[in-house]
């Protein structure tokens, strides 16, 4: 199963998000993450969707999708055309002595402490899902204690932005 990623433009109204989240669980489909907010334009609002499935299950969904009232576009963002971003907050039991490594592998990631107390540091990482994996796999060994991802969020690279596809906005 391939991974996929869209973008889709919505209506900034109540009840959306579970319009368009009822469209995937009453196809059995999971979502593997959505995220959700306001555009430079309060009126719409932008949700990335992140699932796996071939192109035919992909295609049904966008057909979907493009018939709910509330949804303006639909754009498929290709990972070789697309900036894709995480954030990632990791809380880490951290010991005097643990604290020295953790901070050099903070360092590495060019992350951040965001919040430190007498036996845990939060970590703060904004990146792709290998980064954030690999820095999650790291700070196993000193005992997550909590652990938050955002999901992905995704712009097309270049000039392109999704309202040049969209006739509404012409």
């Amino acid at each position: 199963m391939d991974r996929h990623v869209l973008s889709v433009l919505v209506r900034n109204s109540s009840g959306v998000l579970t319009r368009v989240s009822g469209l995937f669980s009453r196809r059995g489909f999971n979502i593997d993450s959505l995220t959700v907010g306001r555009t430079e334009n309060p009126e719409i609002s932008r949700m990335t969707i992140s699932l796996n499935g071939n192109e035919d299950i992909l295609e049904q969904f966008i057909k979907q999708l493009n018939k709910l009232e509330d949804v303006l576009r639909v754009l498929e963002l290709k990972s070789d055309n697309s900036v894709y971003r995480e954030l990632v907050l990791i809380k880490v039991k951290a010991n005097a002595e643990e604290r020295a490594a953790i901070n050099e592998v903070v360092r590495i990631f060019r992350s951040k402490v965001i919040d430190i107390s007498t036996d845990t540091l939060t970590i703060e990482l904004t990146g792709d899902d290998s980064k954030i994996n690999a820095l999650i796999k790291l700070m196993e060994e000193y005992e997550i204690k909590e652990l938050v991802r955002t999901g992905i969020c995704a712009l097309e690279r270049g000039s392109n932005d999704i309202t040049n596809y969209c006739e509404i906005f012409n």
